[in-house]
């Protein structure tokens, strides 16, 4: 389970490169801080403290939430699939998601903290505050909890 896991953040960080046709997320956005200088108050790109592939496991599944530039993705090994936005509003960094499946636990985030290594975040449904390891170079972090595996 964590190959493929890992496997869906290697694809995923590499698929947000490819123009959606609006133009506008076509430019590289990580360095969020070219939108700073035109004064703008509508939502912009992640800071660079968000980017990259995050894990933590929640009732025996290992969750991924993976942040490109303005674009973020959630997984998790029960198969739950979402996408949508990260970026600053009303000078917040939030997560807004939409769940193919209905689900609605993890689709509106706030980010409480980030400092590279660790990522929380306060989800606005039941999962509430989730605290995130930074996984690097594709790889999950050390220390995750393994599920048995069942025969």
């Amino acid at each position: 389970m964590a190959a493929g896991l890992a496997g869906a953040l290697a694809l995923t960080a590499c698929s947000g490169g490819s123009g959606n046709g609006d133009g506008s997320s076509s430019a590289p956005s990580a360095s969020g801080s070219s939108s700073s200088a035109t004064g703008s108050s509508t939502a912009t790109g992640a800071s660079a403290k968000l980017q990259g592939s995050w894990i933590t496991t929640a009732k025996g599944t290992i969750v991924a939430l993976v942040i490109n530039g303005e674009q973020a993705g959630i997984f998790s090994t029960g198969g739950s699939v979402c996408s949508g936005t990260a970026g600053a509003e009303d000078g917040m960094q939030m997560i807004r998601l939409t769940c193919p499946d209905g689900g609605k636990d993890r689709t509106t985030g706030m980010v409480d903290s980030a400092d590279g290594t660790t990522l929380k975040v306060t989800w606005s449904g039941k999962t509430g505050q989730e605290t995130y390891t930074k996984a690097e170079g594709g790889k999950l972090p050390s220390g995750l909890p393994t599920v048995p595996v069942k025969q």
